[in-house]
């Protein structure tokens, strides 16, 4: 009985910290590629920004698509910042080409309505230029208390539930 118990707060555990995690986006079939890709946050208003990052690319990677500049991270750098279009439309999926060395690959971005959010201290004009990539990360307090409450109440659910003697709350 003891091990029934800890096994459904260990599948507790790992549900709570799988709510925490943020979504992945599967590949289409043909978009298999030997370096990693993507664009954080998914979905985003107009004239808003999102983190281009790249995984094992050991070559200068272009970034592009219709609603920003082309992006270029540089060789040696894993992500680059861009600005989306002020006039991008609401509810419009866009394609975001990766492009390291002769392979290429893509995933969506996708325009929301509601108004920018910029981080406080990087304000770049139309994206990233040849060059001027680097690494700008963002966190919401919001979010990580939320995921931090999950986390810990989760915790304490599987503590108490290992804890507990044969017999004490069993109604059968």
């Amino acid at each position: 009985m003891r091990a029934i118990r800890v096994a459904s707060a260990a599948l507790l555990g790992v549900a709570a910290l799988s709510l925490t995690a943020p979504a992945a986006h599967a590949a289409r079939a043909d978009d298999i590629t030997s370096f990693g890709f993507g664009v954080v946050p998914s979905t985003v208003a107009p004239g808003g920004q999102v983190l281009l990052h790249v995984d094992g690319c050991h070559r200068r990677t272009t970034v592009s698509s219709g609603v920003f500049d082309a992006v270029v991270i540089p060789r040696g750098h894993s992500s680059a910042t861009a600005t989306v279009d002020r006039d991008a439309r609401p509810g419009t999926v866009y394609e975001v080409s990766f492009r390291c060395g002769d392979e290429s690959g893509r995933t969506d971005l996708t325009i929301a309505s509601g108004h920018p959010t910029h981080h406080p201290t990087h304000h770049p004009t139309r994206g990233s230029h040849a060059g001027a990539g680097g690494t700008v990360a963002s966190f919401d307090p919001h979010e990580i208390g939320l995921g931090a409450a999950l986390v810990a109440g989760a915790l304490g659910v599987a503590w108490h539930r290992a804890r507990r003697r044969p017999g004490e709350g069993d109604h059968s």
